[in-house]
This record gives structure tokens, sequence and C-alpha cells, in this order.
């Protein structure tokens, strides 16, 4: 309880100066709770954030947005947002993607490899 308190005042407080991107944590909230229980609140607030410049609203909005069909090419152009600004939960998704859906013939690892050599820079896991 006494956390959720803590997310709503910080993210007031955020509201409070749109110049001040919000910490990670109340991103991540903002867009749990889009996931969950929809609103056109939630999105608009992500969506601000994400056009300020936050990679992790961009990355968060990009997550939701994938899931729509109707949504793809913006959900690819926040998630390619995210990553170049050093997100690599979304260097992760797209690189993981694309090695997916590479067949034999186009398999030139053109896009894939650059989201490897950063992941590696940025000492990610895999």
């Amino acid at each position: 309880m006494t956390s959720t308190l803590v997310m709503v005042g910080m993210l007031i407080a955020c509201q409070a100066k749109e110049d001040v991107e919000p910490p990670a944590p109340v991103v991540e909230a903002v867009a749990k709770k889009l996931a969950v229980h929809g609103g056109a609140a939630a999105e608009r607030r992500l969506r601000e954030w994400a056009e300020q410049g936050s990679p992790v609203a961009a990355r968060e909005l990009g997550l939701l947005y994938s899931q729509d069909v109707a949504k793809h090419k913006e959900a690819m152009r926040l998630l390619e947002k995210a990553a170049l600004a050093g997100d690599s939960v979304s260097v992760d998704y797209l690189s993981t993607r694309f090695r997916s859906s590479a067949t034999v013939a186009n398999a030139d690892g053109s896009r894939v490899w650059p989201l490897y050599v950063q992941l590696s820079n940025q000492h990610h896991t895999k």
C-alpha cells in the first residue's frame, strides 16, 4: 500500500513538472495499469513521456502497441526509438523479433547484428 502511495505521489509530481522524466518504476506502473485496466489517461501520459524522450515510456508503449496489429508500425517505431536511446529491454526484444522473423533467404543479419553489438556493449546477459 505504501509503495502504491509513493508511486501515485511521484506521478502527481511528474505531472506538475512537465519537463521532468519520471523514474522507470513510475513509468512501468502506469504501463501496467494501462495493460490491465486500459484508460486513455494512462496511454496519454505514456505517450507524453515518450515524446519528451523517456526510453522506458517509449518501450512500454511500444510493447503494449505490439499486441495490436493496427498499431504494429507505431510499436516498432517506439521500440526502435527506445533501443537507440540505450534501453536494453527494447534492444533485446527487437533482436529476438528480427532474428525469429528472418528466413534463410534474407538472414544476412543486417538488422540483428547491430542490436547484439549494442547488447554486448551494455553488458547484457544474453
